[in-house]
């Protein structure tokens, strides 16, 4: 007799309606991203293989270095060429001349 009145106060009572199940997945969320982010850490250790991170070090390429390439040229002579919109025929831009373009589409 005490069973289905017990059960019957428990149904009604919020917090074990509405609190345990929001605390259940508040911390069953927290253990699992900590899983999937552990994912990410374990990526990171993975080594690389010795071969190519000898040539990864080897072909080192500073900010110093490639200022020095650059510092010399001007850029006074670029040019200024739009890409084609995705609609546009690539070929027809790319560095053409406007009477070509007109006698191309016409």
């Amino acid at each position: 007799m005490v069973a289905p009145a017990v059960l019957r106060a428990l149904r009604k009572n919020k917090t074990l309606r509405y609190g345990v199940p929001m605390l259940l997945l508040i911390v069953g969320g927290s253990f699992g991203l900590r899983e999937f982010s552990q994912i990410r850490y374990d990526a990171v250790k993975v080594k690389l293989d010795p071969e190519l991170e000898k040539k990864l070090k080897m072909s080192k390429i500073s900010l110093e270095s490639e200022y020095e390439k650059i510092k010399d040229s001007t850029f006074e002579d670029w040019k200024n060429i739009r890409g084609p919109r995705p609609w546009e025929d690539p070929d027809l831009l790319q560095g053409r001349n406007p009477e070509i373009l007109k006698t191309k589409t016409t």
